[in-house]
């Protein structure tokens, strides 16, 4: 009797550490990747790449949709086929889509033709109020640009706060007209991204946006997991202590020895995957005290060997000979 009573605390005792171990299991929407360059071109099988992403533990995507590819005249009614084609594949494998809506047709900024050119803000909310009303079923978040503080993608200076906040209170607009519930992301940012966080605030950024995003990038995973922490007390001062914070972009490049325009933080490919074990395993462990909701690893597949371009060296996956194949780094992030 008594060896009985010890088996059944044994197995409650059991069940007890399992109920535990089982809440505090990173949910799959945590970890995400980065979907661009080849691989929504001709050399990669978005269906299958969508489908490995899945397999390989990525709970979701994060893909930029052009606005000047998909409206670039005045008037013409929003081609979607290639959007349509984007939209099918990632849900099809059952990965949530954060699409950054983002890079204005020329006739959407005053003639300004530059990948930065910043859109009259009516003009954008209109193209996100027609985005958000064709996919609203398939999505959760809409990030409201990429890296505003970049003078090449958002072409204000210092200006760029002051800027940006029309966008994202335009956007927001429309995005919760579709869609209450729907969650909005704001711009990542870079470089002392915490201090651009703060720059946002003063602009008058609060309240407009229910995500904050950042892009830490670093030589070191430990400093990677500081600019997060910085970035979470600038949030807990400008009174967002409970606004979750996403890294929609992290990466260390493989193009040590390859790549001519760098960063600083390059290594090899072996060298690659122990920063994914690294840095995912340390944010893993970091994200319900600063308040992680994801984060993207950038990128899903890079060209083949050969382009100057740190960046292009970042991927889970590289072509090799016109077809996609794994890096070590996709098997330390799967």
């Amino acid at each position: 009797m008594r060896s009985a009573r010890r088996i059944i605390l044994l197995c409650l005792t059991a069940s007890l550490v399992l109920a535990g171990t089982a809440q505090a299991a990173v949910p799959s929407s945590f970890f995400g990747v980065m979907a661009d360059g080849p691989l929504l071109g001709p050399s990669a099988d978005l269906d299958q790449e969508a489908r490995m992403m899945r397999s390989a533990g990525a709970g979701t995507v994060r893909v930029a949709f052009y606005w000047r590819d998909l409206q670039p005249e005045a008037g013409q009614p929003i081609d979607w086929t290639e959007s349509d084609r984007r939209m099918r594949a990632f849900t099809s494998a059952k990965l949530d889509v954060l699409p950054i809506l983002v890079r204005a047709p020329a006739w959407a900024a005053g003639g300004d033709t530059r990948e930065g050119a910043i859109p009259d803000a009516a003009a954008y909310g209109a193209f996100v109020s027609e985005f958000a009303k064709r996919y609203g079923n398939r999505l959760r978040h809409y990030q409201v640009w990429n890296e505003p503080d970049i003078n090449r993608y958002f072409a204000a200076d210092s200006a760029w706060p002051q800027r940006y906040v029309p966008l994202l209170r335009a956007a927001r607009g429309a995005i919760k007209a579709a869609d209450p519930s729907a969650r909005v992301v704001a711009a990542g940012l870079t470089n002392k991204s915490w201090e651009d966080l703060d720059k946002l605030y003063a602009a008058g950024a609060r309240g407009l946006f229910d995500v904050a995003a950042i892009h830490p990038f670093s030589k070191r995973v430990s400093n990677v997991v500081k600019i997060v922490r910085l970035s979470r007390n600038v949030m807990r001062r400008r009174g967002d202590a409970r606004v979750p914070l996403t890294l929609t972009e992290v990466s260390w490049s493989s193009g040590k020895g390859e790549s001519t325009f760098n960063y600083g933080w390059e290594t090899t490919e072996r060298g690659q995957a122990t920063k994914v074990r690294d840095a995912l395993t340390a944010l893993a462990r970091e994200r319900t005290r600063l308040r992680i909701s994801a984060v993207y690893w950038y990128t899903w597949l890079s060209p083949a060997v050969g382009d100057d371009e740190s960046f292009s060296y970042s991927g889970l996956r590289k072509l090799r000979g016109g077809k996609p194949v794994n890096k070590p780094a996709f098997g330390a992030f799967r």
